[in-house]
């Protein structure tokens, strides 16, 4: 029976109380209580040549699982960045791992972080062993390739001569010859033990991408963004075999372990991808593995031969019978940038929408994972429940195989995760969703486009007319009569019940990105690119106040539950771009996320900043409280949520009034 046969990935979270020895809780930052997915995929996949163990490699660190059960091992976050490559020392003992200028060994065994190695001006990319394990050669964004002794981290050689990056390095079986890669169209032969160029080959026209050896040492393939696999006698550097049958850049080409058959993986124009598996004898075309909306970051042949290894854009790794060309296991919880994060009204699911092309709906209690909500094909940008937390609105961008786009809207079932409907109509990507308070219409905003929508049956109500150009949000007042829209330079509020154009609100001298009612309905607060936020009169449209001080654009705007304060968030922050802001519920606190990877909170009234949380490995993009105050959710583009506690009476706020500007 083949070794990754077997392979089944336990995604199932435990309580948040029996989490020490579920992944979810490893390496927490402090503060937190649990983090939900596992970083986005960033670079490739590396077996141990004993097959026990792989190694993923992510946004937020290394992820190593059981070779024969795939439950998650480790994770190793001594990068403070991501990581782009990682490779296993022949004996399966020591992993090497590759970023931003460094290199790390870590004790495979035990996680336990070895030693660093220095020396590129540039970014590591790309790591490999010698066979014998002596020594450990690095590519990087400098034009050089560095070989170090593995024991000692000395750096034996730098070699030099490229005219662009290096982008590959490949031992031959032997250990006495290093390839390399490079933007320079040209592929190197060198000799490891001297450092003397042996052979340049000049025959691609584009940038090579990857160059791999063939068990035996005879063949060396080389794969580029010219569209080719090049196959060339290792020894003499003479060009055997070119194989066309790609229709975009070739990322990754490598030999199975006998030897038999070469992998290879292309990307056509950003939209998706195919693996091609070819007869590494004569160059006959064997099995093209689909991978159409997928863009395939790494492909990896398990040591029997029998499994091939991909990972995807989309957050899942893909196993292959490399006999067949049969899929057969998808291994999925890494996901990419999370754009948006929503607690169900009664607090027990959070859902987030990401550009993995993927919404999750998750158990907030207990971190589970209940259901993965599939079918786009590009990213997604708006989730929203509704008042009765039974149906999930999500907006998209989607990319249909670089045919063309889908701006589409869904409505799911939260119980199930079943698909109800898909609303059409937009020509822009669906930026905002938001529920009427009694549930019963759906308001869409996409590129200046206003839709109302039955909640119920998906059916098109009316469109909303008044924008001239972009529209950022749509929101609804307290009582559901009336919508608010921000564009660009006017705020408009329409009769939500007959569509009617009520009032165009004038002030800004900039777009308008958001719009907030006040609880009583009374009042309607904008920001805005014009540095400046207004409060109008809903009924009669009179601008009642301006307030100023800020610097950049105010990105957001919001009201506490009792409505005597505003927050705005900015641009203008030291700490980086507001992307979110949201109120505690007793309104006694306010959370933003920042560009950084930071979460702040402040007393909304005192304007006192009360915490910092850090942890994420990426800017904080959308932020969310429970109904009941006691979590705090974060949703970042390292591809993670995390979840904090938060406690109102271990930083209680000071009361005092604030002052506002009137006009």
């Amino acid at each position: 029976m083949k070794i990754a046969a077997t392979l089944l990935m336990l995604f199932t979270l435990f309580p948040l109380r029996a989490f020490a020895q579920d992944y979810t809780q490893w390496g927490l930052p402090e503060g937190a209580k649990a983090r939900l997915g596992k970083g986005h995929i960033t670079g490739n996949i590396s077996y141990s040549p004993d097959g026990t163990r792989f190694a993923m490699v992510s946004s937020i660190g290394i992820w190593i699982y059981d070779g024969h059960t795939g439950k998650e091992l480790a994770l190793l976050a001594g990068h403070t960045e991501g990581v782009y490559n990682v490779s296993f020392s022949p004996d399966s003992a020591t992993l090497a791992s590759s970023r931003n200028g460094t290199v790390h060994l870590w004790d495979a065994n035990t996680g336990e972080h070895l030693r660093t190695f220095t020396g590129h001006t540039g970014g590591v990319y790309t790591v490999s062993f010698s066979p014998d394990g002596a020594t450990l050669a690095g590519r990087g964004g400098d034009g050089t390739v560095h070989l170090w002794d593995a024991n000692t981290g000395e750096l034996l050689h730098t070699l030099s001569g490229y005219t662009g990056s290096v982008y590959s390095v490949s031992f031959s079986p032997d250990g006495s010859t290093l390839a390399s890669s490079s933007s320079d169209k040209t592929v190197k032969l060198w000799d490891a033990n001297t450092g003397e160029l042996l052979h340049t080959l000049n025959e691609h026209t584009e940038d090579v991408y990857t160059v791999s050896f063939s068990p035996d040492g005879a063949i060396l393939a080389s794969s580029s963004s010219d569209e080719t696999v090049r196959l060339w006698d290792a020894n003499t550097g003479e060009l055997l075999h070119t194989l066309n049958e790609h229709t975009g850049d070739v990322y990754t080409v490598s030999f199975s372990p006998d030897g038999s058959t070469l992998v290879s993986t292309h990307n056509y124009k950003g939209f998706y991808d195919t693996v091609h598996l070819w007869d590494a004898n004569t160059g006959e075309l064997l099995h093209t593995l689909s991978g159409r909306g997928n863009w395939v970051l790494a492909a990896s042949f398990s040591p029997d031969g029998s499994t091939l290894a991909t990972s995807g854009r989309d957050g899942k790794v893909r196993l292959w019978d490399t006999n067949t060309g049969e899929h057969f296991h998808t291994l999925s919880g890494h996901t990419d940038w999370v754009l948006g994060v929503s607690f169900s009204p009664d607090g027990s699911t959070l859902a987030t929408g990401s550009l993995d092309y993927t919404v999750r709906l998750w158990n907030a209690n207990t971190g589970e994972l209940l259901h993965t909500l599939s079918g786009y094909t590009g990213s997604v940008y708006s989730v929203a429940f509704s008042p009765d937390g039974a149906t999930l609105a999500t907006g998209s961008l989607s990319i249909l195989d670089g045919r063309g786009t889908d701006f589409t809207m869904r409505l799911w079932d939260t119980n199930t995760g079943a698909l109800l409907r898909t609303l059409s109509g937009h020509v822009s990507w669906v930026e905002s969703v938001s529920f009427s308070p009694d549930g019963a219409t759906l308001a869409t905003e996409s590129g200046g486009d206003v839709r109302l929508h039955d909640a119920n049956t998906g059916q098109h109500l009316r469109t909303l007319t008044g924008h001239t150009g972009s529209a950022y949000t749509v929101s609804f007042s307290p009582d559901g009569a009336t919508l608010a829209g921000s564009g660009h330079g006017t705020v408009h509020l329409w009769d939500a019940n007959t569509g009617e154009h009520l009032r165009t609100l004038n002030g800004h001298m900039g777009s308008a990105y958001s719009v907030s009612f006040s609880p009583d309905g009374v009042t309607l607060a904008g920001g805005g690119g014009d540095d400046k936020v207004y409060l109008w009169d809903t009924n009669t449209g009179a601008l009642l106040r301006t307030f100023t001080g800020h610097t950049r654009s105010v990105e957001s705007v919001s009201f506490s539950p009792d409505g005597a304060t505003l927050a705005s968030g900015s641009m203008d922050e030291t700490v980086g771009s507001v992307y979110s802001l949201s109120f505690s519920p007793d309104g006694s606190t306010l959370a933003g996320g920042d560009g950084t990877d930071k979460v702040h909170l402040w007393d909304v009234n005192t304007g006192e900043h009360l915490r910092t949380f850090t942890g994420h490995t990426g800017g904080i993009y959308t932020v969310s409280f429970s109904p009941d105050g006691s979590t705090l959710a974060t949703g970042s583009v390292d591809g993670t949520v995390l979840l904090w506690e938060y406690n109102n009476s271990a930083f209680p706020p000071l009361r005092s009034s604030g002052n506002a500007d009137s006009r």
